[in-house]
Protein backbone atom coordinates (compact mmCIF):
# COMPACT_ATOMS: atom_id res chain seq x y z
CA UNK A 1 0.00 0.00 0.00
CA UNK A 2 2.73 2.33 0.77
CA UNK A 3 4.65 1.28 -2.33
CA UNK A 4 7.58 -0.28 -0.49
CA UNK A 5 7.86 -4.21 -1.74
CA UNK A 6 10.47 -6.98 -0.98
CA UNK A 7 11.58 -9.06 -4.35
CA UNK A 8 14.57 -11.80 -4.49
CA UNK A 9 15.24 -11.91 -1.05
CA UNK A 10 17.05 -8.23 -1.79
CA UNK A 11 16.46 -5.47 0.65
CA UNK A 12 12.86 -3.60 0.11
CA UNK A 13 12.46 -0.69 -2.18
CA UNK A 14 10.34 2.30 -2.46
CA UNK A 15 8.70 2.34 -5.60
CA UNK A 16 6.37 5.13 -5.13
CA UNK A 17 3.29 6.14 -6.76
CA UNK A 18 4.53 6.57 -10.39
CA UNK A 19 6.36 3.71 -10.83
CA UNK A 20 9.55 3.31 -12.67
CA UNK A 21 9.00 0.17 -14.60
CA UNK A 22 12.80 0.16 -16.10
CA UNK A 23 14.44 0.62 -12.32
CA UNK A 24 16.25 -2.40 -11.12
CA UNK A 25 17.99 -0.82 -7.94
CA UNK A 26 19.85 -4.30 -7.29
CA UNK A 27 21.12 -4.80 -10.73
CA UNK A 28 19.97 -8.49 -9.76
CA UNK A 29 17.30 -10.14 -12.91
CA UNK A 30 15.10 -12.13 -10.48
CA UNK A 31 14.15 -8.45 -9.17
CA UNK A 32 13.70 -7.35 -12.32
CA UNK A 33 11.13 -10.02 -13.29
CA UNK A 34 9.65 -10.35 -10.06
CA UNK A 35 8.74 -6.57 -10.42
CA UNK A 36 6.97 -7.57 -13.59
CA UNK A 37 5.16 -10.22 -12.52
CA UNK A 38 2.74 -8.61 -10.29
CA UNK A 39 2.06 -10.98 -8.55
CA UNK A 40 2.90 -8.50 -5.32
CA UNK A 41 -0.52 -6.83 -6.61
CA UNK A 42 -2.31 -10.27 -6.27
CA UNK A 43 -2.02 -9.66 -2.71
CA UNK A 44 -3.32 -6.57 -2.27
CA UNK A 45 -6.52 -8.27 -4.54
CA UNK A 46 -6.70 -10.98 -1.82
CA UNK A 47 -6.19 -8.89 1.21
CA UNK A 48 -9.76 -6.68 -0.69
CA UNK A 49 -11.33 -10.05 -0.59
CA UNK A 50 -10.44 -10.79 3.02
CA UNK A 51 -11.24 -7.93 4.69
CA UNK A 52 -13.32 -5.70 1.77
CA UNK A 53 -10.70 -2.68 2.13
CA UNK A 54 -11.81 -1.18 -0.74
CA UNK A 55 -8.73 1.08 -0.86
CA UNK A 56 -6.45 -2.55 -1.49
CA UNK A 57 -8.69 -3.02 -4.52
CA UNK A 58 -8.20 0.63 -5.49
CA UNK A 59 -4.54 0.27 -5.21
CA UNK A 60 -4.23 -2.61 -7.38
CA UNK A 61 -6.24 -1.54 -9.86
CA UNK A 62 -4.20 1.56 -10.35
CA UNK A 63 -0.52 -0.19 -10.25
CA UNK A 64 -2.49 -2.30 -13.11
CA UNK A 65 -3.70 0.23 -15.12
CA UNK A 66 -0.34 1.99 -14.51
CA UNK A 67 1.98 -0.96 -15.49
CA UNK A 68 -0.16 -1.05 -18.56
CA UNK A 69 0.07 2.10 -19.95
CA UNK A 70 4.10 2.16 -19.06
CA UNK A 71 4.42 -1.08 -20.74
CA UNK A 72 2.95 -1.01 -24.37
CA UNK A 73 4.38 -4.40 -25.91
CA UNK A 74 6.84 -3.33 -28.23
CA UNK A 75 6.96 0.07 -27.03
CA UNK A 76 10.37 2.46 -26.97
CA UNK A 77 11.89 2.09 -23.41
CA UNK A 78 10.33 -0.88 -22.09
CA UNK A 79 11.66 -2.87 -20.14
CA UNK A 80 12.83 -6.28 -21.59
CA UNK A 81 11.78 -8.14 -18.60
CA UNK A 82 7.70 -6.40 -19.32
CA UNK A 83 7.12 -8.94 -22.15
CA UNK A 84 9.50 -12.04 -21.09
CA UNK A 85 7.83 -14.86 -21.40
CA UNK A 86 8.16 -16.05 -17.96
CA UNK A 87 6.92 -12.67 -16.94
CA UNK A 88 3.65 -13.20 -19.09
CA UNK A 89 2.94 -16.70 -17.45
CA UNK A 90 3.44 -15.35 -14.36
CA UNK A 91 1.43 -11.76 -14.18
CA UNK A 92 -1.83 -13.13 -16.11
CA UNK A 93 -3.20 -15.16 -13.31
CA UNK A 94 -2.30 -11.48 -10.84
CA UNK A 95 -4.52 -9.55 -14.08
CA UNK A 96 -6.74 -12.54 -13.65
CA UNK A 97 -7.37 -12.09 -10.03
CA UNK A 98 -7.81 -8.55 -10.48
CA UNK A 99 -10.75 -9.15 -13.04
CA UNK A 100 -12.42 -10.30 -10.73
CA UNK A 101 -13.56 -7.24 -9.56
CA UNK A 102 -12.17 -4.69 -12.03
CA UNK A 103 -14.11 -4.44 -15.21
CA UNK A 104 -12.16 -1.88 -17.34
CA UNK A 105 -11.74 -1.97 -21.37
CA UNK A 106 -8.12 -1.95 -20.76
CA UNK A 107 -7.74 -4.55 -18.51
CA UNK A 108 -10.40 -6.91 -20.53
CA UNK A 109 -8.13 -5.89 -23.94
CA UNK A 110 -4.81 -6.90 -21.64
CA UNK A 111 -5.71 -10.46 -20.56
CA UNK A 112 -6.51 -10.91 -24.22
CA UNK A 113 -3.20 -9.90 -25.64
CA UNK A 114 -1.94 -12.06 -22.75
CA UNK A 115 -3.91 -14.93 -23.90
CA UNK A 116 -2.88 -14.76 -27.96
CA UNK A 117 0.80 -14.50 -26.40
CA UNK A 118 0.59 -17.99 -24.19
CA UNK A 119 -0.97 -19.66 -26.59
CA UNK A 120 1.91 -18.61 -29.55
CA UNK A 121 3.34 -21.84 -29.80
CA UNK A 122 6.25 -19.59 -30.91
CA UNK A 123 6.82 -18.55 -27.34
CA UNK A 124 5.80 -21.87 -25.65
CA UNK A 125 8.88 -23.93 -23.37
CA UNK A 126 7.45 -27.41 -23.26
CA UNK A 127 8.95 -29.61 -21.06
CA UNK A 128 9.95 -26.90 -18.80
CA UNK A 129 8.85 -24.94 -15.38
CA UNK A 130 7.92 -21.69 -17.56
CA UNK A 131 5.55 -23.97 -19.86
CA UNK A 132 3.96 -25.11 -17.21
CA UNK A 133 3.43 -22.01 -15.31
CA UNK A 134 2.52 -20.76 -19.04
CA UNK A 135 0.04 -23.48 -19.14
CA UNK A 136 -1.53 -22.18 -15.95
CA UNK A 137 -1.91 -18.68 -16.90
CA UNK A 138 -3.49 -19.87 -20.18
CA UNK A 139 -5.93 -21.59 -18.29
CA UNK A 140 -7.20 -19.21 -16.20
CA UNK A 141 -6.91 -16.61 -18.38
CA UNK A 142 -9.18 -19.23 -21.08
CA UNK A 143 -12.24 -19.54 -18.24
CA UNK A 144 -12.34 -15.37 -17.20
CA UNK A 145 -12.58 -14.43 -21.06
CA UNK A 146 -14.62 -17.60 -21.95
CA UNK A 147 -12.12 -19.18 -24.51
CA UNK A 148 -13.08 -22.86 -24.44
CA UNK A 149 -10.19 -23.51 -27.04
CA UNK A 150 -7.35 -21.98 -25.13
CA UNK A 151 -8.71 -23.95 -21.74
CA UNK A 152 -8.70 -27.51 -24.22
CA UNK A 153 -4.99 -26.38 -25.72
CA UNK A 154 -4.11 -25.52 -22.05
CA UNK A 155 -4.93 -29.20 -20.56
CA UNK A 156 -3.23 -30.79 -24.00
CA UNK A 157 -0.46 -29.18 -23.42
CA UNK A 158 0.22 -30.03 -19.93
CA UNK A 159 0.29 -33.33 -20.14
CA UNK A 160 2.39 -33.64 -22.93
CA UNK A 161 4.40 -30.98 -21.12
CA UNK A 162 4.89 -33.24 -18.01
CA UNK A 163 5.72 -36.46 -19.98
CA UNK A 164 8.75 -34.25 -21.77
CA UNK A 165 9.53 -32.83 -17.89
CA UNK A 166 9.22 -36.04 -15.85
CA UNK A 167 10.09 -39.62 -16.78
CA UNK A 168 8.05 -42.09 -15.46
CA UNK A 169 9.78 -43.32 -12.64
CA UNK A 170 9.43 -39.76 -11.38
CA UNK A 171 12.98 -37.81 -12.25
CA UNK A 172 12.44 -34.55 -13.95
CA UNK A 173 15.01 -33.68 -16.63
CA UNK A 174 15.84 -30.33 -15.45
CA UNK A 175 18.28 -32.18 -13.18
CA UNK A 176 17.85 -29.86 -10.02
CA UNK A 177 16.04 -31.44 -7.19
CA UNK A 178 14.62 -27.68 -6.44
CA UNK A 179 12.81 -27.78 -9.36
CA UNK A 180 11.32 -31.21 -8.96
CA UNK A 181 9.41 -29.29 -6.17
CA UNK A 182 8.58 -26.22 -7.42
CA UNK A 183 7.17 -28.12 -10.70
CA UNK A 184 5.27 -30.71 -8.18
CA UNK A 185 3.47 -27.81 -6.45
CA UNK A 186 2.85 -25.84 -9.44
CA UNK A 187 1.26 -29.15 -10.64
CA UNK A 188 -0.83 -28.83 -7.93
CA UNK A 189 -2.25 -25.68 -8.70
CA UNK A 190 -2.59 -26.72 -12.55
CA UNK A 191 -4.97 -29.35 -11.31
CA UNK A 192 -6.90 -27.77 -9.35
CA UNK A 193 -7.15 -24.98 -11.58
CA UNK A 194 -8.13 -28.26 -14.03
CA UNK A 195 -11.45 -29.08 -12.10
CA UNK A 196 -12.47 -25.50 -11.91
CA UNK A 197 -12.70 -25.22 -14.99
CA UNK A 198 -14.98 -27.97 -15.37
CA UNK A 199 -12.59 -30.06 -17.70
CA UNK A 200 -11.78 -33.44 -17.44
CA UNK A 201 -8.48 -34.28 -15.13
CA UNK A 202 -5.83 -36.48 -17.49
CA UNK A 203 -5.37 -39.27 -15.52
CA UNK A 204 -1.58 -38.91 -17.32
CA UNK A 205 -0.75 -35.68 -15.92
CA UNK A 206 -1.86 -37.00 -12.23
CA UNK A 207 0.42 -40.24 -12.47
CA UNK A 208 3.40 -37.77 -13.98
CA UNK A 209 2.97 -35.56 -10.82
CA UNK A 210 2.51 -38.97 -8.32
CA UNK A 211 5.88 -39.97 -9.70
CA UNK A 212 7.50 -36.97 -9.22
CA UNK A 213 7.03 -37.31 -5.62
CA UNK A 214 9.07 -40.38 -5.45
CA UNK A 215 11.96 -38.42 -7.20
CA UNK A 216 11.69 -35.41 -3.96
CA UNK A 217 11.47 -37.79 -1.61
CA UNK A 218 14.46 -39.92 -2.66
CA UNK A 219 16.51 -36.81 -3.06
CA UNK A 220 15.67 -34.88 0.68
CA UNK A 221 18.10 -35.64 3.18
CA UNK A 222 17.99 -36.39 6.47
CA UNK A 223 17.44 -33.05 7.67
CA UNK A 224 14.73 -32.34 5.44
CA UNK A 225 16.65 -30.32 3.36
CA UNK A 226 16.95 -31.08 -0.41
CA UNK A 227 20.01 -32.06 -2.00
CA UNK A 228 22.04 -29.52 -3.44
CA UNK A 229 22.79 -30.71 -6.66
CA UNK A 230 21.99 -28.11 -9.98
CA UNK A 231 20.56 -25.07 -9.27
CA UNK A 232 18.83 -26.26 -5.74
CA UNK A 233 20.19 -23.95 -2.81
CA UNK A 234 21.52 -25.22 -0.09
CA UNK A 235 18.87 -24.37 2.55
CA UNK A 236 15.68 -25.68 0.38
CA UNK A 237 13.45 -28.01 2.71
CA UNK A 238 10.81 -30.77 1.02
CA UNK A 239 9.10 -32.04 4.24
CA UNK A 240 6.22 -34.21 4.46
CA UNK A 241 6.64 -36.40 0.83
CA UNK A 242 5.42 -39.58 0.93
CA UNK A 243 7.77 -42.47 0.76
CA UNK A 244 8.09 -45.93 0.97
CA UNK A 245 10.00 -48.79 -0.28
CA UNK A 246 14.01 -49.52 -0.74
CA UNK A 247 16.19 -46.95 0.52
CA UNK A 248 18.31 -47.31 -2.38
CA UNK A 249 16.77 -46.07 -5.32
CA UNK A 250 18.53 -45.35 -8.91
CA UNK A 251 17.06 -43.27 -11.11
CA UNK A 252 17.67 -43.87 -14.89
CA UNK A 253 17.85 -40.15 -15.64
CA UNK A 254 21.15 -39.70 -13.71
CA UNK A 255 20.54 -40.21 -9.93
CA UNK A 256 21.74 -42.33 -7.28
CA UNK A 257 19.96 -41.79 -4.09
CA UNK A 258 20.89 -43.78 -0.96
CA UNK A 259 20.36 -43.36 3.09
CA UNK A 260 20.38 -45.91 5.33
CA UNK A 261 17.15 -45.77 7.11
CA UNK A 262 14.42 -42.98 6.48
CA UNK A 263 12.62 -40.50 9.19
CA UNK A 264 16.12 -41.05 10.80
CA UNK A 265 17.39 -37.24 11.11
CA UNK A 266 21.19 -39.09 11.98
CA UNK A 267 20.86 -41.64 8.98
CA UNK A 268 23.74 -41.50 6.51
CA UNK A 269 22.71 -40.36 3.12
CA UNK A 270 24.53 -40.10 -0.24
CA UNK A 271 24.20 -39.09 -3.87
CA UNK A 272 25.57 -39.73 -6.82
CA UNK A 273 25.29 -38.37 -10.15
CA UNK A 274 24.97 -39.61 -13.96
CA UNK A 275 23.29 -39.70 -16.98
CA UNK A 276 22.42 -37.39 -20.13
CA UNK A 277 24.95 -34.69 -20.56
CA UNK A 278 23.83 -31.27 -18.81
CA UNK A 279 20.59 -29.13 -19.13
CA UNK A 280 18.73 -26.56 -18.28
CA UNK A 281 18.98 -26.36 -14.48
CA UNK A 282 21.79 -28.83 -14.43
CA UNK A 283 25.54 -28.60 -13.56
CA UNK A 284 28.54 -30.06 -14.93
CA UNK A 285 28.58 -32.76 -11.96
CA UNK A 286 28.56 -36.05 -13.44
CA UNK A 287 30.53 -38.69 -11.01
CA UNK A 288 29.91 -36.34 -8.43
CA UNK A 289 29.21 -37.35 -4.58
CA UNK A 290 27.66 -36.29 -1.90
CA UNK A 291 27.78 -37.28 1.70
CA UNK A 292 25.29 -36.83 4.74
CA UNK A 293 26.08 -38.83 8.26
CA UNK A 294 25.49 -38.22 11.91
CA UNK A 295 23.15 -35.46 11.19
CA UNK A 296 24.87 -33.48 8.94
CA UNK A 297 26.37 -32.67 5.57
CA UNK A 298 29.82 -33.73 5.02
CA UNK A 299 30.58 -33.43 1.04
CA UNK A 300 28.61 -30.90 -0.38
CA UNK A 301 28.88 -29.07 -3.45
CA UNK A 302 28.97 -25.45 -4.24
CA UNK A 303 25.98 -25.34 -4.64
CA UNK A 304 23.31 -22.72 -6.43
CA UNK A 305 24.20 -19.21 -5.81
CA UNK A 306 21.74 -17.34 -8.41
CA UNK A 307 20.61 -16.66 -11.81
CA UNK A 308 23.21 -13.54 -11.87
CA UNK A 309 25.81 -13.38 -14.96
CA UNK A 310 28.94 -13.65 -13.10
CA UNK A 311 32.50 -15.31 -12.89
CA UNK A 312 31.33 -17.33 -9.00
CA UNK A 313 28.04 -18.37 -10.80
CA UNK A 314 29.62 -19.62 -13.97
CA UNK A 315 31.93 -20.99 -11.83
CA UNK A 316 29.10 -23.12 -9.19
CA UNK A 317 28.38 -25.09 -12.42
CA UNK A 318 31.71 -26.31 -13.36
CA UNK A 319 33.08 -29.66 -12.56
CA UNK A 320 35.25 -27.66 -9.87
CA UNK A 321 32.13 -26.65 -7.90
CA UNK A 322 31.68 -30.44 -7.31
CA UNK A 323 32.89 -33.76 -5.49
CA UNK A 324 34.46 -35.42 -8.94
CA UNK A 325 37.67 -36.56 -10.71
CA UNK A 326 39.55 -34.11 -13.11
CA UNK A 327 41.82 -35.54 -15.67
CA UNK A 328 45.10 -33.47 -15.13
CA UNK A 329 46.39 -31.59 -18.35
CA UNK A 330 43.19 -32.27 -20.54
CA UNK A 331 40.51 -30.06 -21.82
CA UNK A 332 36.62 -30.67 -20.77
CA UNK A 333 34.24 -31.39 -22.75
CA UNK A 334 31.26 -29.34 -21.81
CA UNK A 335 27.69 -31.83 -21.87
CA UNK A 336 29.02 -35.02 -22.32
CA UNK A 337 27.06 -38.13 -20.80
CA UNK A 338 28.03 -40.51 -18.18
CA UNK A 339 27.23 -44.31 -17.94
CA UNK A 340 26.10 -46.16 -14.84
CA UNK A 341 28.03 -49.80 -15.33
CA UNK A 342 27.25 -51.51 -12.40
CA UNK A 343 25.17 -51.50 -9.33
CA UNK A 344 24.95 -53.54 -6.30
CA UNK A 345 22.44 -52.94 -3.89
CA UNK A 346 22.39 -54.87 -0.22
CA UNK A 347 20.93 -54.17 3.25
CA UNK A 348 23.82 -52.61 4.65
CA UNK A 349 26.22 -51.61 1.57
CA UNK A 350 26.39 -50.73 -2.17
CA UNK A 351 28.52 -50.25 -4.62
CA UNK A 352 28.79 -48.46 -8.43
CA UNK A 353 30.62 -48.12 -11.18
CA UNK A 354 30.29 -45.15 -13.70
CA UNK A 355 32.50 -43.83 -16.62
CA UNK A 356 32.27 -41.37 -19.46
CA UNK A 357 34.82 -39.31 -21.55
CA UNK A 358 34.28 -35.82 -20.76
CA UNK A 359 37.80 -35.00 -21.21
CA UNK A 360 38.58 -37.06 -23.93
CA UNK A 361 40.12 -39.68 -22.23
CA UNK A 362 37.86 -42.65 -20.09
CA UNK A 363 37.53 -42.02 -16.18
CA UNK A 364 36.05 -44.13 -14.28
CA UNK A 365 34.64 -43.85 -10.93
CA UNK A 366 33.90 -46.72 -8.04
CA UNK A 367 31.62 -45.84 -5.23
CA UNK A 368 31.05 -48.14 -2.47
CA UNK A 369 29.12 -47.29 1.02
CA UNK A 370 28.96 -49.38 4.08
CA UNK A 371 26.66 -48.44 6.27
CA UNK A 372 27.78 -50.30 9.41
CA UNK A 373 30.59 -48.49 9.83
CA UNK A 374 29.46 -45.27 8.38
CA UNK A 375 31.97 -45.06 5.28
CA UNK A 376 32.22 -43.90 2.04
CA UNK A 377 35.21 -45.12 -0.48
CA UNK A 378 35.85 -44.06 -3.62
CA UNK A 379 38.42 -45.17 -6.13
CA UNK A 380 38.90 -42.85 -9.83
CA UNK A 381 41.22 -44.01 -12.60
CA UNK A 382 41.45 -42.73 -15.74
CA UNK A 383 42.86 -44.72 -18.83
CA UNK A 384 45.59 -42.86 -19.55
CA UNK A 385 47.88 -40.13 -17.86
CA UNK A 386 46.97 -38.79 -14.83
CA UNK A 387 43.95 -37.07 -12.66
CA UNK A 388 43.34 -35.33 -8.93
CA UNK A 389 40.18 -35.64 -7.50
CA UNK A 390 38.34 -32.60 -5.70
CA UNK A 391 36.95 -32.98 -2.06
CA UNK A 392 34.37 -30.16 -1.12
CA UNK A 393 32.96 -30.18 2.53
CA UNK A 394 30.32 -28.51 4.45
CA UNK A 395 31.44 -24.95 5.51
CA UNK A 396 30.85 -25.93 9.39
CA UNK A 397 33.68 -28.42 9.52
CA UNK A 398 36.93 -27.19 9.89
CA UNK A 399 40.23 -28.94 9.66
CA UNK A 400 41.83 -30.30 12.64
CA UNK A 401 44.68 -32.13 11.84
CA UNK A 402 46.41 -33.25 8.81
CA UNK A 403 49.31 -35.80 7.42
CA UNK A 404 50.26 -38.72 5.32
CA UNK A 405 46.91 -38.32 3.25
CA UNK A 406 44.70 -38.00 6.18
CA UNK A 407 42.99 -34.86 7.03
CA UNK A 408 40.38 -34.70 9.81
CA UNK A 409 37.91 -32.46 10.29
CA UNK A 410 35.11 -31.22 12.81
CA UNK A 411 32.91 -28.99 14.10
CA UNK A 412 31.99 -27.46 17.73
CA UNK A 413 29.59 -29.88 18.14
CA UNK A 414 32.04 -32.59 18.57
CA UNK A 415 31.33 -34.26 14.80
CA UNK A 416 34.30 -35.60 13.16
CA UNK A 417 35.40 -37.02 10.39
CA UNK A 418 38.41 -38.13 8.07
CA UNK A 419 39.46 -38.19 4.74
CA UNK A 420 42.39 -41.05 3.75
CA UNK A 421 43.55 -41.09 0.01
CA UNK A 422 46.40 -43.07 -1.86
CA UNK A 423 48.53 -42.45 -2.79
CA UNK A 424 49.02 -39.92 -0.09
CA UNK A 425 52.29 -37.85 -1.30
CA UNK A 426 50.82 -34.44 -3.10
CA UNK A 427 47.40 -33.97 -1.05
CA UNK A 428 46.66 -29.82 -0.83
CA UNK A 429 44.49 -28.61 1.56
CA UNK A 430 42.95 -25.50 0.42
CA UNK A 431 39.77 -22.82 1.04
CA UNK A 432 36.94 -22.21 -1.18
CA UNK A 433 33.63 -20.75 -1.28
CA UNK A 434 30.82 -22.79 -1.02
CA UNK A 435 26.99 -21.17 -1.58
CA UNK A 436 25.32 -21.41 1.45
CA UNK A 437 21.67 -20.27 0.00
CA UNK A 438 20.34 -17.70 -2.62
CA UNK A 439 23.68 -15.06 -3.11
CA UNK A 440 24.74 -16.16 -0.02
CA UNK A 441 28.56 -17.82 0.88
CA UNK A 442 30.80 -19.31 3.43
CA UNK A 443 34.23 -20.00 3.35
CA UNK A 444 34.85 -24.15 3.11
CA UNK A 445 37.53 -26.40 2.81
CA UNK A 446 39.13 -28.19 -0.36
CA UNK A 447 40.94 -31.22 -0.59
CA UNK A 448 42.46 -32.15 -3.73
CA UNK A 449 43.86 -35.57 -4.13
CA UNK A 450 47.53 -36.36 -5.44
CA UNK A 451 48.22 -36.50 -9.11
CA UNK A 452 48.04 -39.62 -9.96
CA UNK A 453 46.62 -42.65 -12.58
CA UNK A 454 44.38 -44.07 -10.16
CA UNK A 455 43.28 -42.72 -6.31
CA UNK A 456 41.57 -44.20 -3.75
CA UNK A 457 39.52 -41.99 -0.93
CA UNK A 458 37.59 -42.70 1.90
CA UNK A 459 35.51 -40.57 3.79
CA UNK A 460 34.67 -41.78 7.44
CA UNK A 461 32.87 -39.86 10.10
CA UNK A 462 32.87 -40.37 13.85
CA UNK A 463 29.60 -39.20 15.01
CA UNK A 464 29.04 -37.37 18.35
CA UNK A 465 27.73 -40.31 19.17
CA UNK A 466 30.94 -42.62 19.12
CA UNK A 467 30.07 -44.65 16.02
CA UNK A 468 32.20 -44.92 13.34
CA UNK A 469 35.32 -46.20 12.42
CA UNK A 470 38.52 -44.56 13.57
CA UNK A 471 40.94 -43.33 10.73
CA UNK A 472 43.97 -45.08 12.52
CA UNK A 473 42.31 -48.65 12.66
CA UNK A 474 40.52 -48.32 9.10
Amino acid sequence: MRGLVTFAGRPPVQLGTEIDWTANPHGNRSWALNLHTLRWLGRLVAEYERSGERSCLDRAAAVADHWMRANPRGGAGVSPWAWAEHAIALRAPALVCLSEHVHTPRLWDSLAEHGELLADPGLYRPGHNHGLDQDIALLVVACRLGRARWRDLAVRRMTASAELAIDAQGALHEQAPRYGLYVHRRLGVALRAIRESGAEVPERLVARRRALEAYVAHATQPDGRLVPIGDSPADARADGFPHDGPVVRVFGGGYVFGRSAWDDPESAYYSIRFGPGRRLHGHEDHLGVTYFAGGRPILVEAGFHSYERTGYADWTRSPEAHNVPIPTGATFRPGTATRLLDARVGPGHQSFELADDAYGVRRTRRVFVTHGSGMMAVHDRVASGTLRSLWHFDPGLKVLSRGDGAVELGDDTGFRVTLLQFPAEGQTVRPALISTGYLRTAESVTVLSPEAPGVLTTVIPHTRHGSGTSARSS
